[in-house]
């Protein structure tokens, strides 16, 4: 089983002349066990997915799992199964203290 599946993962922000594409259609298999590392100048789409992948931000297209279970379709699944860590802050706003513990 691959710890991480995405397949044409995209997602885009703003409107019309202002719309950004952060993820064009991404494609990732990372097997179980794997340390991972995403390296890419800013603006390339690394938080995004991250994101994406933590449940924390909505996909516009495209199909993404973590340990079989499906980011979009079982959220509260995906979360029982992951830790996430920010790189600068401890304490995530958007989760409640024993979330964040």
């Amino acid at each position: 089983m691959s710890a991480i599946e995405v397949s044409h993962l995209t997602k885009t922000f703003g409107k019309g002349n202002k719309q950004v594409v952060a993820l064009d259609e991404l494609d990732l298999q990372v097997p179980e066990g794997t340390v991972l590392g995403l390296l890419g100048p800013n603006g390339a789409g690394k938080t995004t997915a991250v994101r994406v992948l933590t449940t924390l931000l909505p996909a516009d297209g495209g199909v993404a799992r973590v340990l079989g279970r499906d980011v979009a379709a079982e959220p509260a699944a995906v979360r029982r199964v992951i830790g996430l860590s920010g790189q600068y802050s401890a304490v995530d706003e958007n989760l409640t203290g024993r979330e964040n513990l």
